[in-house]
């Protein structure tokens, strides 16, 4: 997904999601190359039971174990509705505006709580705090 400031100065945040779960496991704020997918799966090599599925960017061969990467957009379907969710949801990853900071710190807090706030148990608890408060 891109989100950039201006033509010169583009950030990309790649993710990691479970197919199973449809849930963000990880994700990297950088450029669109190599090393900031190469940081990304830093993140997640530890799991040792799981297939990549990938389109067929480049850096994704050159950093992802041949043994567990699959190439194709048949299998990508679950990362581009992501992306589109966290697109509607965070219109800062959308549109330029004054109101919003594109500080690389804000784009990753942004990303922090939109995933909690999306896993029904994190939303529960909130929900039950904002209840108490307000009604």
């Amino acid at each position: 997904m891109a989100f950039h400031r201006g033509k010169k100065n583009k950030r990309w945040i790649i993710k990691a999601v479970d197919r199973g779960t449809r849930r963000t496991v990880a994700w990297v704020i950088g450029g669109r190359d190599t090393a900031t997918f190469k940081r990304l799966y830093d993140k997640v090599k530890h799991l040792e039971n799981c297939i990549f599925y990938t389109d067929d960017w480049d850096a994704f061969s050159k950093v992802l174990p041949k043994d567990r990467h699959i190439i194709g957009k048949a299998h990508t379907i679950t990362i581009e509705q992501d992306n589109s969710n966290t697109r509607h949801h965070l219109g800062r990853m959308t549109r330029r505006t004054k109101v919003v900071s594109q500080k690389e710190e804000m784009i990753h807090a942004s990303l922090k709580l939109w995933c909690a706030l999306t896993d029904p148990t994190v939303f529960k608890d909130y929900q039950s705090t904002f209840l108490s408060i307000f009604m």
